[in-house]
């Protein structure tokens, strides 16, 4: 496993490498507030504690798009990063499937493993990782990603 600043010809050869999962992370209640005030999404299943609780899910639980939003900052402990790399952008992602749904006061981590380095024009790198975002204590995950990355390095 290769971990933290790499070498470019290193990062050019990752394909295939499976990354040290990610620090778990909180969802409590104030965090789902939050996003559903940025976002607007203020649906019962969410917000609305009480109502929650007579759910299926017997409790609120974590806006989908809340957590493929935090794949940034978790994929972030853990990511391969070239030496010399000035930015790294979030290119979009190829495809997204809410597996679970993610309750009030679980803990979610992601897994990573890097498919493909391309690389683009110049000094820019085309990075497609497979993503799994766990809930601890659960057996499915609550959501897996093609997450697509575009890093720029120095000259």
């Amino acid at each position: 496993m290769i971990k933290g600043n790499i070498s470019l010809d290193d990062f050019r050869n990752s394909g295939g490498t499976e990354l040290e999962p990610s620090e778990w992370l909180l969802i409590d209640q104030a965090r789902i507030d939050k996003f559903a005030d940025a976002t607007n999404d203020h649906q019962f299943i969410h917000v609305d504690l009480d109502k929650a609780a007579k759910s299926p899910f017997e409790s609120t639980i974590a806006h989908g798009f809340l957590t493929l939003s935090l794949l940034s900052h978790l994929m972030g402990q853990t990511m391969l990063i070239p030496k010399g790399t000035v930015m790294g952008i979030n290119y979009g992602s190829d495809k997204v499937r809410y597996l679970q749904p993610v309750k009030v006061n679980s803990r979610v981590r992601t897994k990573v493993k890097i498919e493909k380095v391309s690389k683009r024009s110049g000094t820019q790198f085309l990075v497609k990782s497979l993503v799994t975002v766990e809930i601890e204590n659960e057996q499915r995950p609550a959501l897996i990603a093609e997450i697509l990355s575009l890093y720029i390095v120095e000259e």
